[in-house]
């Protein structure tokens, strides 16, 4: 597997592009579409923490490569999504630090930014499996994941600390590259069903 390095995506008038300081504004812009960081189980930045989150995200480089999530037609940043945990040596990377403007949620940006990044991990970069986690309580999330046609790993208990200082248990989903072609098939079954 050769390990990600920032690269621009596009398809379904949306863009992914490498996350930088540029973005900050709109970021923050996103995120209160929706108050989203009062969310306990999302990890959506504060406004007033939008330029941190997105330093961590580039320190956090090479095991993490984060993009903004852009409309291509108006410019408009609808969230932002990652791969991270990328370990080279056994061809393995995951999908996260995902999320999205309310009224962007419940639309096609999900499944094309989704379809975006199963796509360039098995075809370009040579995963042999992409990996998915979320919150426990975190059910629209599992549902959303479970749609793409990952397949639920398990349960790590006890595993991550949330905002609020709780503990959470994480959801661990994969998708190996064998059945990546169905997993292909389906996601561009439900965008054409979206069009």
């Amino acid at each position: 597997m050769d390990a990600p390095t920032p690269v621009t995506l596009e398809a379904n008038g949306l863009r992914l592009e490498p996350l930088g300081p540029q973005h900050a504004d709109a970021l923050r812009a996103a995120a209160q579409d929706g108050e989203l960081w009062k969310l306990r189980i999302t990890s959506v930045p504060e406004p007033d923490k939008v330029e941190g989150y997105i330093a961590t995200a580039l320190e956090m480089r090479p095991s993490r490569l984060a993009f903004a999530v852009v409309e291509t037609a108006t410019g408009t940043v609808l969230g932002t999504t990652s791969y991270h945990d990328i370990v080279p040596a056994i061809d393995r990377a995951e999908i996260g630090y995902t999320w999205y403007r309310r009224s962007a949620q419940r639309t096609h940006v999900n499944t094309t930014c989704k379809l975006l990044l199963l796509t360039h991990a098995f075809e370009t970069l040579g995963c042999a499996v992409v990996g998915f986690r979320t919150d426990n309580f975190n059910h629209a999330s599992q549902a959303a994941i479970e749609r793409l046609g990952a397949k639920k790993d398990g349960v790590i208990r006890h595993h991550a600390v949330r905002r609020d200082g709780t503990v959470r248990d994480t959801v661990m989903y994969s998708i190996v590259r064998g059945e990546w072609p169905e997993v292909k098939a389906q996601l561009k079954y439900l965008l054409a069903r979206r069009a």
